[in-house]
Formats: structure tokens, sequence, C-alpha cells
């Protein structure tokens, strides 16, 4: 008796390798489309909030949360918090006055019509209804501090919050600025993304951090993502 043997016929392998291409090319695509999106996400937000505070500046020749008359001149505002007007936007233990200014300046750019959502101030923590969050679900904040690397000084800056993964901050900085985690208006900061509580401070450069650690460029760590990171941009 003759056995005959069946196997995959050369076509029929070919066929199921260019399937397997396919697939494999969908789903890298697929995260690549992913990524494009949450860096412009990213990118959109921020300029979104820094094109706010320039807008409030205009309007009423003040800083948003530093504001001593939002009471008397946002509308809406008749329970707001002021600021003491020293055109620095601090904590109430940096600054010295009644109210945490960093906070204070989410309730002043919404009721101002200059950001979408609605605010309302509380001192200490931020929360959902105090203050915004980035795609990552961590707080942004727009301080006079020197929280960020790269050789700082004490300036107003928006801070992304942390949990960005590296990969999305190198594209951002590579789109906006000049790609070095410590140079230029876009830099790494160690912001935890909530004051106070809960959050974990982003690494710089160190074993498992942001960025490359010199005599390397300091460049944002791409290859291999690190998830919890943040980024800082300075006005």
């Amino acid at each position: 008796m003759i056995r005959r043997q069946h196997g995959f016929t050369l076509i029929e392998i070919a066929i199921v390798l260019v399937i397997i291409g396919l697939l494999l090319g969908g789903v890298l695509k697929g995260q690549e489309l992913i990524t494009s999106a949450r860096v412009r996400n990213l990118i959109s937000q921020q300029d979104g909030v820094k094109a706010a505070f320039f807008g409030f500046l205009d309007r009423y020749r003040a800083y948003p949360g530093d504001y001593s008359q939002a009471i008397a001149n946002i509308p809406g505002c008749a329970a707001c918090a002021q600021g003491n007007n020293n055109g620095q936007i601090q904590t109430i233990v940096a600054g010295g006055g009644a109210t945490d200014e960093q906070i204070a300046v989410w309730e002043h750019l919404s009721r101002a019509g200059f950001i979408n959502g609605s605010y309302t101030y509380a001192a200490g923590n931020e929360t959902p209804a105090s203050a915004p969050v980035n795609p990552f679900a961590r707080y942004l904040q727009m301080i006079y501090d020197s929280v960020y690397d790269g050789g700082p000084t004490i300036r107003h800056n928006l801070k992304t919050g942390n949990q960005v993964p590296s990969d999305i901050l190198a594209e951002v900085d590579r789109k906006v600025d000049d790609g070095i985690a410590t140079g230029g208006a876009f830099r790494f900061s160690a912001y935890p993304g909530q004051s106070g509580i809960g959050g974990t401070a982003p690494v710089g450069a160190a074993a498992g951090g942001c960025y490359n650690a010199p005599p390397a460029v300091s460049t944002w760590i791409a290859a291999t993502p690190v998830n919890n990171c943040g980024a800082a941009s300075l006005f």
C-alpha cells in the first residue's frame, strides 16, 4: 500500500506569511497612530493653556491665580479665591499669601472663559473639581518655581504632570522645541502630578530615568520608554 503524505504547498505557506505580515503591519500602524494622537493631544493641551494664560494677562493685566481683583472683575466669580497680586503664581507656603495660587489659576481661567470646563478653588491637593489633568490622568500645574532640569532659575512654567511615557515627551520636544530634555523651553520636570500626596516623582538622568545621563546628550529615552515621566513648558 502507498501512503500519501499531506502538507502545505509553497503557495499556501506564502499566503499565510503574507496574512501574518499584514496583521503585524496593522498592529504596528495602530500603535503608531495611538502614539501620534497622544502627542497631538499633549501639544494641544499645553498650547491651549499657554494661550489662555497670555489671554488672561492681556485682558486683566495680572496673572491668573495671582489676580487680587478676581471677584470684582471676572464674571461669575463672586466666590472666587484671590491672589496677592505680587506677579508670581505661588503656593501659600512659598508666597506667604492666603491662597494656593497654582490651584486658583484654573478657577480664574475657567470663569473668565479662557479654558474649557469649570473649576472651583479648593486649598491643598488638586482634585478633578479644582484642576485639569493630562491625557494620562495626572494633574497639570501652572506655577512660579524651578522644578525642572537644566540649570533652572525660578520662573513661570506649565507642567504636564507625570505618568507620561518618555517616548511621547521625546516626540513632543522634537515638534515644539529642541529635543533636549534639559534645554530650551520644554524640559524634564520631577513634578509628581499632584502636590502633597500620591504621585511618584519622575526620575531624570539616572538608571531607569527619563533621559540620557551625561556625557551623552540629554535626549529623552525613546527606544525603551519609561512610563513615569513629565515635563515643563517655560514661559
